[in-house]
């Protein structure tokens, strides 16, 4: 088995980064929907106001797996909360415990900044990743349906629109 470390993400792991949200998005066949460029990559993780964060983990010297999160806030408790948009590990490197991995490192990550939890979504069709995170601990949320405004919804209301 190989030997796999973790490390916060640098400026220079961008094209990794953008492979590694290619080849989640490519899993969960939705590749049409990664436009995402370099550029903007970048400016996410690292410009003058960062919106997300990113670890990866480094096996036979190259990026094998990524988590990528942002901070969110709850406004009932005042206090921070982890969602965590991507938890990928390259196919050929699944089953040594790099997901894993990569799930305790932003659980001591929330902890340590004193966020309530971490969230995330996962395809209701997935149950490889449904099962693991059972293992873990995780529960699906009860009573809350989770929503979307995009695309010409949000352009309409954005310009007043009032369908209300």
């Amino acid at each position: 088995m190989t030997a796999f470390t973790l490390r916060e993400a640098t400026p220079s792991d961008v094209p990794d980064v953008l492979r590694l949200v290619r080849g989640l998005a490519e899993y969960e066949r939705l590749l049409h929907e990664a436009v995402a460029t370099e550029t903007e990559f970048h400016t996410a993780l690292f410009g003058p106001q960062p919106r997300a964060q990113a670890v990866l983990a480094i096996a036979d010297d190259r990026a094998v797996g990524l988590a990528l999160w942002y901070y969110t806030f709850s406004t009932f408790t005042g206090r921070p909360d982890m969602f965590l948009e991507d938890l990928f590990v390259d196919p050929a490197y699944r089953g040594r415990r790099i997901g894993l991995a990569l799930l305790r490192h932003l659980a001591r990550h929330a902890v340590a900044e004193k966020c309530r939890r971490i969230d995330w979504r996962v395809l209701n069709w997935n149950q490889p990743s449904i099962d693991f995170y059972e293992r873990i601990g995780a529960q699906p949320m009860q009573d809350w349906h989770v929503r979307q405004l995009g695309g010409a919804a949000l352009i309409a209301l954005a310009e007043g629109a009032d369908n209300g």
